[in-house]
């Protein structure tokens, strides 16, 4: 073990377990040198801040996933997550962090204590026995608060109210029901304590599985990591990695363990505002700069992301080592935060608990100050207390909750099969709201497998194979063929992996971005790379972000054994042994600006860029470009050494300004050379069904206007490039009142409207407000702010905006859309800005759209089927009771019966509808009108759903007591003051019959309310919900769900101890069987309402449908 602490410098997985507060600068082995961390009172010891990801305001933080690395921030202050650790663990912590001393060291000083060679890596002994030291790097997550989540279990949602009920009736029992107790009172307080257990189980285990299942799902997000092991480099699964592991970090990375610094070019810059909240991207560095060692920076911190740049890193901390792990001990979830359909949930819920106080706080009035004094002891205080409690338990929808919850999951695992990662349950609905749906084009509509297929030097254009044999038939005049191979194999940052040097270059793996190795494997094509790679060292380098639209290298020779004149230099280049070669590729527009040669195709010395030339060069440049080629240029200078002050170091940052003002100026165009990336098979089908399903879809790319409208009619996006309007057809000042508004309903395509990155920074209002009515758009030449600022700019009208992405420069705008979404195999950046991961196909998006819809659907159909019975049919029982003096036809306990059992499971069952027919060709919900619970919605609930249902019960009931005997005209008014032919306790035993009369009709109803609220529009005859062939049809659960229900009914009305214990009793046969005729009955008065909004789709009813 002293050996290992000796060589890796820090504790082992083991001993950081064994010990409490462990501190792992503790070995004789470390130079103690304290880093001040300034520690505060209160809770935030640390002086860390935790923050939210910067603009980001959605969804919530304790159901997202962040893939196998969580990020953590360091702060530790959050109103939804908030530290409980005591001030003692905290001080250990900081002293933990402040004691690193990784980044006082030099790099040769880090990687002899971590025993590793940089050119070669670690060997497998060295892995095996760091990985059995350290264990895999992963971060244990902080332990839950269990006795809290037992308390959230159970009185969360509704579990406190029934508490307080049961409480509220043991009260009515005893004391206030002395000295004659009600046995029911008790009863009822007992089933209430019951119904809590069972929900506080419900609620346990939803949390255990639904965590089960988003665990299970964070597993799909590739997590991979580019390491230099046994010197060779291979991708592998960051929770292998180890201390003294060489990574390599590129564009778009998200770091997977606290590294070193060892190389990193000058425009390496890392995000942190993951981690500690910074806004502006910090320039890496292989030197220390602060004595702090989470500001220095020279380090990288696991979760932190690149996001432009290259570097070279070595492990020095991993798993619960990291900082990370040692903050996250820290921490403990609390509370999530609300989200947009959870809010809307809770109004709904806090309307309806509004209701239920407001009547029973009305029966409370008009019994104390009039019912009790002028009806003295028709209703007693343990039976007001009782009717109270009746009025709230059953008023409220209980099984909303659990059938959120479980609807919720049930699409998560729905979208998991379509390999759809939802970081956050609640980001779907949202989906199924989106009106705008914009769209990245490279890897996101193409396939992001890009080949080069032309090569041109100036108008002389050729495919790689015609270039091949220029070079090996010695026809290439003047060398300029092979000097574009040049630039091209050596101005690139993408590698051959070498264990499949030996084979094919189709079939060579390549460790790089799709731009770089399909340009790497061209240059191969036309010689072998490694012939220009090996007279130059590279001395400084820029690559390639979406900013600067280009990459550059400088590069000296070798040595003094490198050729007189090596590619790419030309035969007319004055070229001395101290010259260095810089080499560009980039963007034409971009480039040209800085260019001002070009290679002759007949090989003579490189002819000026005149206008004339330029306009050739530009020809070939459309040419491609209109055929959906992605079109670079490659250009190069010499530079004489004597170019360069002494006084520069190529490390310096000052050098980097002084190569961009004065080096990379006076460029040579090389050449061109254009690349094909094939649009997705799947993306025309895709644009047709988002179109159909009221969803505009525009591309927004940095590519040309012309390469991107070419891709765009090949996708579908738009209908002709012959019919395209641009700026000059918006006026820019253009009143308002005069903008045709968009219209969904109008399917007459207008021209297509081309934007370009420098109109959008000259627009005015009014021409943006022109902007957002067309149907189709493409944003072309866009930068990432300009991404963002078109995701805002529709937003502000009040669209409902979706973002799709891959890359880095997509990590701003899908952050800010209302529902970002990212390609699987897109940059670790993009994927953590994102809400929705698109595993494989684009398609999916289609799936998940349609479940989006699906949701809120379902928990409307749910709500639906709650209502009627649940609240407005036992809330008339009491009403009647207390202003018309008749008996209390349904009794309390059979109201809770209905409300948290036997509606219950049916309303579940709700959760497991399939997506009906037409849900796909309905415009997008209006998120400021189509709420969940709307007057439409509750006029079919009451009105239409809720009045029969409680007539019909209400008719039953009082026809059995008329058979009986007792008439109606006699009990009505009466308040208990019968008329003295009537014997009291036949009536009361009459009264208990038509209570389980009204209590069967109730429930056998409501089997016609879930049958005809499975559907919002089509017959039940067209959905055929019950035919079991048909997967996208059927529900397994409905069918059962109703017999249990109708079982719970027949145990509780015929169970003797029920029957004593709760006075239910058995029902004539004829009883049980009428209610199934009313169910038919209103089942078919549905399909009738039904057909009539079919039929008559802007009609009266249609237009007070729900």
């Amino acid at each position: 073990m002293l050996i290992d602490l000796e060589h890796d410098g820090a504790m082992d997985k083991r001993s950081i377990d064994s010990t409490p507060h462990h501190n792992p600068q503790t070995h004789t082995h470390t130079l103690m040198k304290s880093v001040t961390i300034q520690e505060k009172s209160g809770d935030n010891a640390l002086g860390l801040d935790r923050r939210r990801r910067a603009n980001h305001s959605r969804g919530d933080s304790a159901s997202r996933i962040v893939g196998e690395f969580r990020t953590l921030s360091i702060d530790v202050t959050e109103s939804q997550q908030r530290p409980t650790a005591n001030p003692a663990q905290k001080a250990v912590a900081a002293k933990d962090i402040a004691e690193l001393e990784w980044h006082n060291l030099s790099v040769d000083e880090v990687l002899q204590r971590l025993s590793v060679n940089p050119k070669a890596g670690l060997d497998e002994q060295q892995v095996k026995r760091k990985l059995s030291q350290f264990g895999p790097n992963e971060v244990k997550p902080p332990k839950d608060n269990q006795f809290m989540k037992w308390i959230n279990y159970i009185f969360g949602g509704f579990g406190s109210l029934l508490m307080i009920a049961s409480v509220l009736c043991f009260i009515a029992w005893k004391p206030l029901g002395q000295p004659n107790p009600a046995l029911a009172n008790l009863a009822l307080a007992v089933v209430l304590l019951v119904v809590n257990a069972v929900q506080t189980a419900f609620n346990a285990w939803q949390d255990y599985s639904t965590g089960r299942v988003m665990a299970s799902i964070s597993g799909l997000l590739p997590s991979s990591v580019l390491v230099l092991r046994n010197s060779s480099k291979a991708h592998l699964p960051a929770k292998e990695l180890v201390p003294g592991d060489i990574i390599y970090i590129s564009l778009g990375n998200k770091l997977p363990a606290d590294i070193r610094f060892i190389d990193v070019s000058s425009d390496l810059k890392m995000d942190r505002s993951i981690l500690t909240g910074e806004s502006e991207p910090i320039q890496a560095s292989i030197d220390v700069t602060d004595d702090n060692f989470l500001e220095t920076k020279n380090i990288g911190l696991q979760g932190t992301l690149c996001v432009s740049g290259s570097g070279m890193g070595v492990v020095i901390q991993t798993g619960d080592l990291t900082v990370f792990g040692r903050v996250a001990k820290l921490s403990a979830t609390g509370a999530p935060s609300l989200t947009t359909l959870q809010k809307e949930i809770l109004r709904f819920v806090l309307v309806i608990v509004a209701l239920a106080l407001t009547i029973a706080l009305i029966v409370v009035i008009l019994w104390g100050a009039w019912l009790n004094k002028k009806h003295k002891g028709f209703i007693n205080t343990p039976t007001l207390i009782i009717d109270v409690v009746s009025v709230c338990v059953a008023f409220i929808p209980e099984g909303l909750p659990a059938s959120i919850t479980i609807s919720l999951a049930v699409i998560a695992k729905r979208l998991a099969k379509n390999k759809v990662l939802c970081k956050s349950l609640m980001t779907v609905e949202t989906l199924g709201a989106v009106n705008v749906l914009c769209s990245d084009k490279t890897g996101t509509l193409t396939e992001n497998k890009m080949t080069v297929t032309n090569i041109a030097v100036l108008q002389d254009e050729c495919d790689i194979q015609q270039g091949r044999d220029r070079i090996v038939s010695g026809q290439d005049e003047g060398n300029v063929m092979a000097q574009l191979a040049a630039v091209m194999g050596i101005c690139n940052a993408a590698s051959f992996d070498e264990s499949t040097l030996d084979q094919p270059v189709s079939l060579r793996l390549v460790n790089g971005d799709a731009t770089d190795s399909a340009i790497l494997r061209g240059a191969e094509l036309l010689r072998p790379v490694a012939e220009f790679i090996s007279p130059w060292t590279e001395v400084f380098k820029v690559n390639f972000n979406s900013k600067t639209k280009f990459m550059l290298k400088l590069c000296r020779p070798a040595s003094s054994d490198s050729p007189v004149r090596p590619l790419p230099c030309g035969p007319n280049d004055v070229y001395g042994s101290d010259d260095l070669m810089l080499m560009c590729k980039g963007a034409p527009d971009v480039l040209l600006k800085r260019c001002a040669y070009i290679n002759d195709p007949a090989g003579s010395s490189p002819l000026p860029l005149t206008e004339d030339v330029l306009a050739r060069l530009t020809a070939v440049q459309e040419k491609w470009a209109s055929k959906g080629q992605r079109v670079l240029l490659l250009a190069r200078r010499m530079i004489p050494r004597t170019l360069i002050s002494k006084e520069y170091s190529f490390d310096q940052p000052e050098f980097a300004d002084f190569v961009n003002q004065e080096l990379n100026q006076q460029l040579t165009v090389v050449g061109l050379v254009g690349l094909v990336d094939p649009s997705r098979h799947d993306i025309p089908e895709t644009v047709r069904i988002m179109r159909g399903a009221g969803i505009r879809f525009f591309m927004v790319t940095g590519d040309f206007a012309l390469t991107a409208v070419a891709i765009a009619e090949q996708c579908g996006i738009v209908s002709s490039s012959s019919r395209l309007h641009h700026m000059n057809d918006l006026p820019r000042a253009r009143s308002s009142d005069l903008i045709e508004r968009f219209d969904p309903e109008n399917l007459d395509v207008n021209p297509s409207l081309v934007l370009t990155g420098t109109d959008l920074m000259e627009m005015s209002e009014s021409q943006w407000e022109q902007a957002c009515q067309y149907r189709e758009i493409v944003f072309a030449r866009t930068t990432p702010e300009q991404k963002l600022r078109i995701v805002k700019e529709l937003q502000k009208r009040e669209y409902v905006v979706g973002m799709t992405g891959d890359g880095v420069n997509d990590a701003p705008s899908l952050k800010a859309a209302d529902v970002g979404i990212a390609m699987g195999g897109g940059s670790d950046v993009a994927m953590e800005a994102a809400d929705l991961i698109l595993l494989e196909s684009f398609s999916s998006i289609v799936v998940a759209v349609e479940y989006g819809r699906l949701v809120f659907d379902n928990l409307r159909k749910t709500c639906l089927y709650l209502l009627p019975a649940g609240t407005f049919s036992e809330l008339m029982p009491i009403l009647l009771n207390v202003l018309l003096g008749l008996p209390q036809i349904l009794s309390s306990l059979q109201m809770i019966i209905i409300s948290v059992v036997t509606d219950v499971l049916p309303a579940i069952s709700m959760c497991f509808e399939k997506p009906e027919a037409g849900l796909l060709t309905r415009p997008p919900r209006n998120t400021k009108k189509d709420h969940l619970i709307n007057w439409r919605f509750l006029l079919h609930a009451y009105g239409f759903l809720g009045i029969p249902e409680c007539l019909c019960a209400m008719s039953m009931a009082f026809w059995y007591l008329q058979k009986q005997g007792f008439r109606f005209s006699d009990i009505v008014l009466a308040y208990n003051g019968l008329p003295p032919q009537y014997d009291p306790a036949a009536f009361a035993e009459a009264v208990n019959r038509a209570q389980s009369i009204y209590f069967f009709t109730l429930v056998g109803m409501q089997t016609g309310n879930l049958l005809a609220t499975r559907t919002r529009r089509l017959s039940i005859l067209q959905a055929k919900p019950f035919k079991w062939s048909d997967e996208n049809r059927r529900n397994y659960w409905t069918i059962p769900a109703v017999i249990v229900a109708l079982s719970f009914l027949f145990f509780f009305s015929y169970v003797p101890f029920f029957q004593h214990t709760f006075l239910t009793r058995g029902v004539p046969i004829e009883h049980i069987l009428i209610p199934f005729t009313f169910a038919i009955g209103l089942l078919l008065l549905d399909e009738s309402r039904k057909y009539l909004v079919r039929r008559y789709p802007r009609g009266f009813l249609a237009r007070i449908a729900w």
